[in-house]
C-alpha cells in the first residue's frame, strides 16, 4: 500500500467523477464512472446493483483497478493534471447506501439525501487498497 498524499485526499475532496477501469475477461479495459472518497486509507465507491453488474464481476474475478481521476487545473506546461490511482479491490456486500450518502455530500450538496427513496437495497461497497499513484499533478513524483 503505498503512502496517500494530502494532495490526492483534497483533491478527491472536491468531487470529481472517477473512471473505473477494471478487466474483462479477454484482458481489455472495461471503463465506467463513479463517484469515489476516501475510507481510511481505502478509496471507495459504491453501486446498488451489483449481483451481476460487469464491472463488480470483473473486480470479483481479477481484483486489479485503476481510477483516472482528472482536474479542472492546468499546470505550469499548459497540460491538465490528473490523478491515477492503481490499486487492489475487494468487492462488500451492504453500506452502499450508507456510502452514496456520505459521498453525496460532496458530490450533491451539503444537504442532498441520496438515495431519495424508501429502503434502498443493501448494494456493494468496493474498496480499493491503493498501490500506486500516477498522473500529472502535486502527488506526482518528481521529474528528474
Amino acid at each position: 500500500m503505498v503512502a496517500i498524499p494530502d494532495s490526492v485526499r483534497a483533491f478527491l475532496a472536491t468531487g470529481p467523477l472517477a473512471h473505473v477501469v477494471t478487466l474483462d475477461p479477454d484482458g481489455s479495459p472495461y471503463v465506467t464512472l463513479a463517484w469515489a472518497g476516501f475510507d481510511g486509507d481505502e478509496v471507495v465507491f459504491a453501486t446498488f446493483f451489483g449481483t451481476d453488474q460487469r464491472k463488480l464481476r470483473n473486480l470479483r474475478r481479477d481484483a486489479r483497478i485503476a481510477l483516472s481521476v482528472p482536474t479542472t487545473r492546468v499546470n505550469e506546461w499548459g497540460l491538465l493534471e490528473y490523478l491515477v490511482v492503481y490499486g487492489t479491490a475487494r468487492v462488500t456486500e451492504g453500506g452502499a447506501p450508507e456510502m452514496l450518502q456520505r459521498l453525496a455530500h460532496t458530490y450533491l450538496g451539503p444537504d442532498a439525501v441520496f438515495p431519495n427513496i424508501p429502503d434502498p437495497p443493501p448494494g456493494y461497497v468496493t474498496r480499493i487498497t491503493p498501490e500506486r499513484l500516477g498522473g500529472v499533478g502535486p502527488w506526482s513524483p518528481p521529474r528528474g
